[in-house]
């Protein structure tokens, strides 16, 4: 894994453990869906996309816009609704929009967008496409097979990329989700791989064809067997501790582990500094 990639994971990491310090602190309002532990899952897919792709996240996406944009500043400006905000405040921890970036916090919402999405690409720019983040506990949405069964009725160039932490909020998936994941991709004609390691450069060589072929028309399903490592919100989380599962930095052996871990948590408590000491956004102040 080289540093570039490790960097950003540790960022994200160090992000996310800040907002929660931040909330325990009772330095922010509202809430927040941390991806502690699944941080490697966008930034493996990143470096599968192009700038000109479209992005689709969801609730707990903190990580798929910092992977994408590299923007823990305007990320934690938005979400405490100060100026620099991606979104002037507006849109908080779970809806922002910038370029072909948007994230929502409605469960299965952002599948039928990125469809629709993705059939104008196949249309209008053809070699995109839309890359959609959901996770295992979506599959309980109805929208969700609608859309991927247009998906592969027109063949779209859909990229969805399923984060199964195990759990949905605080329920267990198996006692949720009848069958699997592979199944119901399957029911559709529509290709899976499943994904169940952490290492990005593994990752990125095994889904290079396959994302190559998503571009050329026709769905597929990536599925990432993965843990979540904190709380579904903020202090929700009622799992006991051998339950959790395993932590992909405990199985790291990157000599440089340490100091870029040093570097990023050096990093985020600046910007946490910088940020607070901003003015509220004027959308803020209205």
């Amino acid at each position: 894994m080289i540093d570039a990639d490790l960097s950003r994971m540790l960022m994200i990491r160090a992000f996310e453990r800040k907002l929660l310090d931040l909330f325990g602190r009772g330095l922010l309002n509202g809430t927040t869906h941390t991806c502690l532990g699944q941080e490697y899952v966008p930034v493996a897919v990143e470096g599968l996309l192009d700038p000109a792709d479209h992005v689709f996240s969801n609730h707990r996406g903190h990580g798929h816009y910092l992977a994408r944009f590299d923007d823990p500043e305007g990320l934690l400006a938005e979400i405490m609704g100060r100026e620099g905000a991606v979104c002037s405040g507006v849109g908080g921890s779970q809806h922002i929009r910038r370029d072909r970036y948007l994230s929502t916090g409605v469960q299965g919402e952002s599948l039928p967008v990125a469809a629709g999405v993705a059939l104008h690409l196949k249309r209008t720019e053809p070699g995109r496409l839309a890359c959609a983040y959901i996770g295992d506990g979506t599959f309980g949405e109805g929208s969700v097979y609608e859309a991927l069964n247009l998906a592969a009725l027109w063949r779209l160039p859909l990229l969805v990329v399923v984060e199964n932490n195990g759990i949905a909020q605080s329920t267990p998936t198996s006692a949720n989700l009848a069958g699997t994941i592979e199944g119901r991709a399957a029911a559709f004609g529509i290709t899976h791989a499943l994904v169940e390691g952490a290492d990005v450069d593994a990752i990125r060589d095994r889904l290079a064809p396959l994302t190559a072929a998503v571009r050329q028309g026709g769905p597929a399903v990536v599925e990432f067997v993965t843990h979540r490592l904190g709380p579904h919100s903020k202090g929700d989380d009622t799992r006991p501790a051998h339950a959790i599962g395993v932590d992909w930095r405990d199985k790291l052996l990157s000599p440089r582990l340490e100091a870029l871990e040093a570097e990023a948590e050096a990093r985020i408590e600046a910007v946490a500094a910088d940020v607070m000491a901003r003015p509220l956004s004027r959308w803020e102040t209205r």
